[in-house]
């Protein structure tokens, strides 16, 4: 049973043990973080980029839908609720950050 662990330890001579570059040991993790930065991190801060431009446009009359799924039409806007009208009469507050997009603008449907 000790054999196999004397045969695993690093041989006593030669100098070509596994003692290899510093870069050749960090290799695989910059290429898994690269492989994660391009697949997940670069697309969410875009997707984010984006989702923060919808919002800063938001005006009256435009149709949206938040992020709990009602969908209505903005009535009026501050620097962090947005009032919808989801139904003749029935009006709703909800967070600028709630809504998670624009389906229509009212003008573009109406003209």
């Amino acid at each position: 049973m000790f054999d196999l662990v004397y045969a695993m330890g690093t041989g006593g001579g030669g100098g070509a043990g596994g003692s290899g570059g510093g870069l050749g040991a960090f290799l695989p993790l910059i290429i898994i973080f690269a492989i994660f930065y391009f697949l997940l991190i670069r697309p969410q801060q875009k997707k984010a980029k984006q989702h923060k431009q919808v919002l800063g446009s938001l005006k009256k009359g435009d149709r949206v839908v938040s992020s709990g799924g009602l969908h209505g039409v903005i009535t009026g806007l501050s620097d962090d609720v947005v009032t919808m009208e989801i139904s003749p009469k029935v009006r709703v507050k909800v967070t600028r950050g709630s809504i998670a997009g624009v389906t229509t603008s009212r003008t573009e449907t109406q003209g």
